[in-house]
């Protein structure tokens, strides 16, 4: 169904959402793949679709010995179809912002997903590239917070995320896809997806719920 990865990210951009995907990964087992409701777009209409790379950050109090840590570095690495993920700290200020923006987008990742609160909202919308995070907070990173690895497996709220796995967000939340399950889950999501267009075309043509659900199997 797809050649390349570039077809497999517009195919699920195209065609699925969060919520058939997660139930895809509820029937084989995967029961806590989203993660925490309140890691949203910084516009409702964003979709972020791509493959993770980790980052690790902590807090610090005061200038650090090495500014930033290794983010600059971390930001440095992303590949094409990437998407910098970051958690760690105490979310005691900004994760994202304007420049890390550019800097990830001139390397070809495709959107960044943070466990904290980003900045530069104006600066960031006008780059037209998916942030995912808490909301927005002024507060500078840069005597809070460092990256102290990258490229490295990380948890969010109990689930963990390899470098790979496929990350997939709109506006009903975002959600992790194991890296060695994901042709199986794409696979099953657009099937399920394009049945329950038919399911609802079948409710708004006079069918029952009852009578849909035991044609299709799908509610």
């Amino acid at each position: 169904m797809w050649k390349n990865e570039n077809e497999l990210l517009t195919l699920i951009k195209e065609e699925l959402y969060t919520p058939v995907v997660g139930d895809i990964l509820d029937t084989l087992g995967y029961y806590h793949q989203f993660l925490p409701a309140q890691i949203q777009g910084i516009e409702a209409k964003m979709k972020i679709v791509g493959f993770a790379m980790p980052v690790l950050m902590i807090d610090v109090f005061g200038p650090p010995e090495k500014p930033f840590g290794l983010l600059t570095e971390a930001l440095d690495d992303l590949k094409e179809n990437e998407i910098y993920i970051a958690t760690g700290g105490t979310q005691r200020c900004a994760y994202w912002g304007e420049m890390l923006t550019c800097a990830s987008r001139m390397r070809g990742a495709v959107g960044a997903v943070v466990n904290g609160y980003h900045r530069d909202t104006p600066q960031v919308l006008e780059q037209n590239w998916p942030v995912f995070s808490w909301g927005s907070w002024a507060q500078d990173s840069s005597v809070r917070t460092q990256v102290v690895d990258f490229r490295c497996k990380i948890e969010i709220s109990n689930i963990v995320i390899h470098p790979g796995d496929l990350i997939f967000g709109d506006v009903d939340g975002v959600l992790i896809i194991p890296k060695d399950r994901i042709t199986e889950v794409i696979h099953l999501s657009l099937e399920k997806a394009r049945g329950e267009k038919n399911v609802r075309k079948a409710i708004e043509q006079g069918m029952s719920a009852t009578e849909a659900f035991a044609t299709f199997g799908i509610l």
